[in-house]
């Protein structure tokens, strides 16, 4: 049984070992929290390729205690030349191929503005060269394959397989590469090696974004270079609520973060005894259905939001979700699912300073669609568009697709401040929710906050039902099933329900880090 880290010095956690220590090695040589997760996920791009990579997008949350938090926006628009005219005659945008590849990819950028928020506000000082040393030496020499690469390379072999430039990147004769298997990523390597010399800005406005252009172009991708010189990462003001006294944090829209700050306000309102047993899971799911009611039927890029996202988040409007919450039947459920895989990674220094950061491609290897020249495999985040004229989410040129991806972090009431996420899909806002609540609300340890079973509501990361899925060890099928759910067992750690992690400093420096039994992960602590 894994038990929770603790240390004083600094601590990363992430759902590949080798990018928390990627992250620590730049705390041990002097660099700070936003440093160290440049370094970790850069690193995790390399040896987590088909959950995220340099082609897809990222989102951070960066706080020290008694400062305004900062968000940063770094997820991108769709191509000027994406337009529903471009898609005439299909019923939906391809979620694989070069048409799905419709989006700017952002996690560069967002590398940027880190590197840039960290010099100018926290005395950050390390090249980028040290910050992606340690992802280019993974990427020339190789590292080993994880069961989780195995399996989705399995699975989705017959969707990917003649996709350009899958097969030659991802498998071996034909086949997935086996677990263990040495995975080398020269191309990989060569990019990285190009924005360390030349800066991240290299990627939208320079050399290698005149390559990546002319390779979306030639694959059938509509993304031009005029799309990849228009993108900029934002700074944003996070959302907000309360929760029980505690201060949480999380991504304004096109993220679902509104969906995970209204989850825990509303459990909040409406606490179980216990973090375990039947209202614990009940109450949990169904503060999930009625933020999710909020989320399908508002959140979209910021530029055509009807309402502000804050206006759900008052007490008066939570009071009116509260009073649709039953506490003993299960509301009719599903809504349509959004699927989704990703990384959470998150770090906080021996200062104080706290990142919680999350980065995709969306679905597993993205769109498929690897890039011969730079060997970037391309995110298929715009398949969330709808190519329906009256849909919330309808595709129109340099728009925001919707995010299923947010970072979390809190200001505890006790003055502790913690940082925690997860990958998954919908699961995300879900299992937030739990770790916050088992950990905050409930006094439940760390570590055991995130490795006791959880549940999912919903489409999610591997899974295509929308039911609500519960692992064995739960074992709360049957009273769940009386009061009207539809409930699917699954097993043990399953790795749909997702690769959480969480870390907390104490007001006197003590820092607590979990890692999921579910990932590849680990705590890196000094």
């Amino acid at each position: 049984m894994l038990r929770t880290t603790r240390s004083y010095g600094g601590m990363v956690t992430a759902p590949h070992h080798l990018a928390s220590q990627a992250g620590l090695e730049v705390l041990c040589d002097g660099g700070n929290a936003l440093e160290a997760m440049v370094a970790a996920a850069a690193a995790i791009a390399v040896v987590y390729p088909h959950m995220n990579g340099l082609g897809g997008d990222g989102f951070w949350l960066v706080a020290r205690r008694g400062e305004v938090p900062v968000a940063i926006h770094a997820s991108g628009r769709s191509a000027e030349l994406a337009t529903r005219s471009f898609y005439a005659g299909q019923e939906a945008i391809p979620s694989r191929g070069p048409k799905a590849a419709l989006t700017v990819a952002g996690a560069v950028s967002g590398w940027q503005a880190a590197y840039d928020l960290s010099r100018e506000r926290f005395g950050g000082t390390l090249p980028r060269a040290r910050l992606l040393q340690d992802a280019i030496r993974h990427a020339r020499e190789g590292v080993a394959v994880t069961r989780s690469m195995t399996r989705n390379s399995c699975e989705k072999l017959a969707e990917l397989s003649n996709v350009p430039g899958f097969a030659e990147t991802w498998l071996e004769d034909g086949q997935p590469l086996g677990v263990g298997q040495r995975l080398r990523q020269p191309r990989i390597a060569a990019t990285l090696e190009r924005l360390a010399e030349a800066g991240f800005d290299d990627f939208y406005r320079g050399d290698l974004a005149r390559s990546i252009a002319t390779d979306l172009e030639t694959a059938g991708s509509p993304l031009r270079l005029p799309d990849l010189e228009h993108h900029r990462a934002d700074r944003v003001a996070p959302l907000s609520v309360d929760v029980a006294g505690h201060r949480v944090h999380n991504l304004p829209p096109p993220t679902q973060g509104l969906a995970s700050l209204i989850l825990l306000a509303l459990y909040g309102s409406m606490p179980a005894e216990h973090a375990d047993g039947f209202d614990f899971v009940h109450r949990i799911v169904e503060c999930t259905k009625a933020a999710f009611r909020v989320r399908d039927a508002y959140v979209t890029d910021p530029d055509y939001m009807a309402e502000a996202p804050e206006s759900f988040l008052t007490q008066e409007a939570l009071a009116r979700l509260a009073s649709q919450v039953s506490h003993d039947r299960a509301a009719p459920w599903p809504h349509p699912g959004r699927p989704g895989d990703t990384v959470w990674l998150g770090a906080i220094d021996s200062e104080g300073l706290a990142v919680s950061y999350i980065q995709s491609l969306y679905w597993e290897f993205g769109s498929g669609l690897v890039l011969p020249g730079s060997g970037i495999t391309w995110q298929n985040r715009g398949t969330s568009f709808s190519l329906d004229e009256g849909a919330l989410n309808r595709l129109e040129p340099r728009r925001l697709p919707f995010h299923t991806i947010q970072p979390a972090l809190a200001e505890l009431s006790d003055g502790r401040m913690m940082v925690y996420g997860t990958m998954g899909g919908e699961g995300q806002p879900q299992t937030q929710a739990v770790v916050f609540a088992r950990h905050v609300l409930h006094g439940m340890p760390l570590q055991q906050a995130v490795t006791a079973p959880r549940w999912l509501l919903g489409r999610t990361w591997g899974a295509a039902t929308t039911n609500l899925k519960v692992e064995a060890g739960l074992g709360l099928a049957d009273e769940l099933h009386a009061a009207g759910h539809d409930v699917e067992v699954v097993e043990d750690y399953a790795e749909m329900m997702g690769h959480a992690g969480a870390i907390v400093r104490h007001q006197d420096g003590l820092l607590e880090g979990a890692s999921d039994p579910r990932s590849n992960g680990a705590v890196a602590a000094r």
